[in-house]
């Protein structure tokens, strides 16, 4: 199979071009060379998607490819340019997407039919523009391509070259024991998916020309759960009110000064308790979080334990609502 990766340099797309790659397939990432380049085995075409179309997506106009993984994270445009040069010479496409367009955050157990946000528009407002762009985008690849389109919409990806700092926050945290501050919501579904089986399962959908709309996440757990098997199996967790913390200037989810994982209760409640049956009927397979922990840890070393971090809270900052709890 000879698959397009658009993108290959960086964390998702890297891992689904490594995984293409020992699966023996013949792998061509596009990407601006800014982050990287692809893994070893993997051509490389360099192009800039903010360019003008004639030096933009043009520059792939002509190819053919066996399956094309696109994970295009705020400019429909780029999506829109990439399927008019090469949908009709492409057997399967792939495009990354994520849980966050689905309207109803507060209700458990809905799968991928869900009602999801608006398109994105003029009018959409700053803190809309990243998922409405990713409902206006695979809005494009599923009338582009019907039946040969496979929308993947992963929640929180945890694994090595995560970008965000989030989960590894997790990991890293409990090596360096003491009182563990988290969200009084520790019963709270919680979905964690390893970037390794996602990138799995986005191969093993081109070589089967798996389509459809489908959620990629792992069945939900409650919080304190994801924590013990994330390496809090014998920490003090202190729970910390989700008020404390907002009062605190402590942020949900991901960002600094944060608490990743916390996703406020109870409008977030249907956030992370998908109901997957139908993507693990369709291929998904999962490792073991505490396997995923091991990894993200591991990364977070080659990084460094006491590095400043895109998420998760300081020492200090931690100390500091620990007291006041």
């Amino acid at each position: 199979m000879k698959m397009l990766v658009l993108g290959g340099t960086v964390f998702l797309s890297h891992a689904v071009a490594s995984v293409a790659l020992r699966r023996g397939h013949t792998v061509v990432c596009a990407h601006r060379g800014r982050s990287g380049l692809a893994p070893a085995g993997a051509k490389d075409l360099f192009l800039d998607r903010d360019d003008a179309p004639a030096d933009g997506s043009e520059a792939l106009a002509g190819r053919r490819f066996d399956a094309v993984v696109d994970v295009a994270t705020r400019e429909p445009r780029w999506v829109r340019e990439a399927l008019t040069v090469l949908a009709a010479g492409a057997k399967h496409w792939t495009f990354v997407s994520s849980v966050s367009v689905y309207a109803d955050t507060a209700t458990p157990g809905q799968d991928a039919s869900a009602e999801r946000v608006a398109v994105l528009d003029a009018h959409t407002p700053d803190e809309q523009k990243y998922v409405r762009a990713k409902r206006s985008s695979e809005d494009a690849v599923l009338e582009t391509m019907g039946d040969r389109a496979f929308i993947v919409r992963p929640g929180l990806v945890a694994g090595p070259g995560d970008p965000s700092d989030r989960y590894g926050y997790w990991p890293a945290r409990f090596t360096r024991g003491g009182p563990v501050a988290v969200p009084d919501t520790l019963a709270a579904p919680t979905q964690v998916i390893d970037v390794g089986d996602v990138a799995a399962w986005i191969v093993t959908a081109a070589e089967h020309r798996l389509h459809g709309c489908f959620d990629a996440v792992a069945p939900a757990q409650p919080l304190g759960e994801v924590l013990a098997r994330s390496g809090g199996a014998g920490a003090e967790l202190v729970p910390v009110s989700q008020h404390a913390l907002l009062a605190a200037g402590v942020s949900p989810w991901s960002g600094p000064r944060s608490l990743p994982l916390w996703a406020p209760q109870p409008e977030m409640a249907g956030f992370g308790a998908r109901d997957v049956s139908a993507s693990l009927a369709a291929g998904l397979a999962l490792r073991p979080l505490t396997e995923t922990a091991q990894r993200a840890l591991a990364h977070e070393k080659t990084l460094g334990l006491g590095r400043q971090r895109k998420s998760g809270l300081t020492p200090e900052d931690e100390t500091r609502i620990l007291k006041g709890a």
